[in-house]
């Protein structure tokens, strides 16, 4: 068994300390971000980050990193209050991880990288047409991190998906849906069939549900 001090992680080298670090969470959603710039100009960037923070109202958090240099996505956001969270299509995931490159802002993923910019119902951001799960929200709060990232909140006020991925129950049927799931910074996965368990309860030794 390894075991890692918080100094020797401080010690690593750096390339090192970022794929240690970022794989510790274990696997994290796939969703691109969907934004417009004042000027008109689309935005799209693959994020590992986005959270669940409640359910009434819907409410989804997002972490950007730090503005010590333009994020393109981050300014748009602040500008127009709006955005779309988008799950990454498992066989377009090659396509979602070339949105991380540093374009120009004045490019946009969405072209550079083979996405369709899709505007439903007078939502000012744009969502992605091949994602078959897309959200449009609204931002509610920044909340600052102490290491110079932000935390975003965001009102659900929209949500986009195909028939085939919603359970009769309300959950997600994400192996169905297609959807993409990253380990560390750069590693794209399918997710399997699930098995799911029903309401925990003390003295009752949880059993696989039946579908």
């Amino acid at each position: 068994m390894l075991h890692f001090t918080a100094a020797d992680i401080h010690a690593f080298e750096k390339i090192y300390r970022l794929n240690l670090v970022n794989g510790l969470p274990g696997f994290k959603p796939a969703n691109l971000i969907g934004t417009a710039a004042p000027t008109g100009h689309t935005n799209l960037a693959v994020f590992s980050s986005a959270l669940h923070l409640g359910s009434d109202p819907p409410l989804l958090g997002l972490v950007t990193r730090p503005a010590t240099v333009p994020r393109h996505t981050y300014q748009n956001i602040q500008s127009s209050g709006c955005y779309t969270i988008n799950h990454v299509p498992v066989a377009l995931a090659a396509q979602a991880h070339y949105t991380s490159a540093n374009f120009a802002e004045e490019v946009s993923e969405f072209e550079a990288c083979g996405f369709t910019p899709l505007y439903r119902d007078d939502f000012p951001a744009p969502y992605v047409a091949e994602s078959f799960l897309s959200m449009g929200l609204r931002l509610r709060e920044e909340l600052p991190i102490s290491n110079g990232t932000v935390l975003l909140v965001g009102t659900v006020e929209h949500v986009y998906l195909s028939k085939a991925g919603l359970r009769p129950d309300g959950t997600l049927d994400l192996v169905t849906l297609g959807s993409a799931c990253i380990s560390g910074l750069d590693a794209y996965h399918a997710a399997t069939e699930p098995t799911r368990f029903g309401y925990a309860r003390v003295n009752q030794p949880p059993a696989p549900l039946e579908e």
